[in-house]
């Protein structure tokens, strides 16, 4: 019996002090989520005659920009503009409203239906003068635009032309640096080698010197034709400006539109120039 009393007694104990042991509290673990990846519609170019249907930009061509007398050629003054006459039209432009555009906002409003300013404008410089680097970039700078340079590689370094750190100087501060071929032959004459020459050798040149990619090519005297624009498209260019001919319907991007400022202008001859060229149909 007293085994039997014991025996009891001790699975008593047991049971309680196995109830009395203190429960483990096991830590929560916090819930770890992943945001999700947000996929950006992929953008849809659009047609060529979209893109031709567009409202054009108003595209400037700059050359010269110093002073000349009244007994000056023709050509001179067509091609220069009096550096008082280059800031008083910047200054008009500036208090109209225009906001300068720079190839790859055209690009993206042309193919991809991006925005503009209300008033876009771009301003350009052909042929690598010195005076467009010391006048026309300082000029600009007052009024907050930037601009398009379209360099001539033969002519860099050379006197009256503009060096390699000026060229650098310019696209570090904001402005695109486009190719003018190497020595201004016109595109219509090419063969062989000369698309090499004229058209790799000075993108892979001014790559060089600015490190960023050259993708916008200015035609010398604003001459193209058909055959030229395939040539450019492989040498890795995605625009090509003109002057104020018509342009191709197949390839516009290839035949951007542009109006050289002549010398022989006044301001208010510019400001109806930018709205009389760039509104008409095709």
């Amino acid at each position: 019996m007293k085994n039997i009393l014991y025996s009891l007694s001790v699975g008593f104990f047991l049971v309680v002090g196995c109830q009395s042991e203190p429960r483990k509290i096991i830590p929560k673990v916090p819930l770890i989520t992943v945001p999700a990846k947000i996929i950006e519609p992929k953008k849809i170019a659009t047609d060529a005659a979209t893109i031709l249907s567009k409202k054009e930009v108003p595209v400037l061509c700059y050359h010269n920009i110093r002073d000349f007398s009244a007994s000056a050629s023709g050509n001179m003054k067509v091609y220069t503009v009096k550096p008082d006459a280059f800031a008083a039209q910047m200054k008009a432009l500036a208090d109209a409203g225009y906001k300068t555009v720079l190839p790859q906002q055209l690009y993206d409003y042309l193919v991809f239906d991006g925005p503009l300013p209300e008033k876009p404008i771009m301003i350009t410089f052909d042929d690598t003068r010195e005076e467009q680097f010391s006048i026309g970039a300082a000029e600009m700078k007052k009024h907050g635009f930037k601009g398009v340079f379209f360099i001539m590689t033969v002519s860099i370094n050379r006197p009256g032309y503009m060096s390699k750190e000026q060229i650098k100087s310019l696209s570090d501060d904001g402005h695109v640096v486009g190719a003018h071929t190497w020595d201004h032959h016109m595109v219509t004459k090419y063969t062989g080698d000369d698309w090499n020459l004229q058209l790799v050798k000075p993108k892979a040149k001014l790559e060089e010197i600015i490190g960023k990619p050259v993708t916008d090519f200015a035609y010398p005297f604003g001459l193209w034709n058909a055959p030229a624009i395939p040539e450019i498209k492989k040498s890795g260019y995605e625009m090509a400006y003109i002057l104020s001919t018509k342009r191709d319907p197949a390839d516009p991007l290839y035949t951007i539109r542009r109006i050289i400022v002549s010398g022989t202008w006044s301001t208010e001859g510019m400001m109806k120039a930018v709205h009389s060229s760039f509104n008409k149909a095709e």
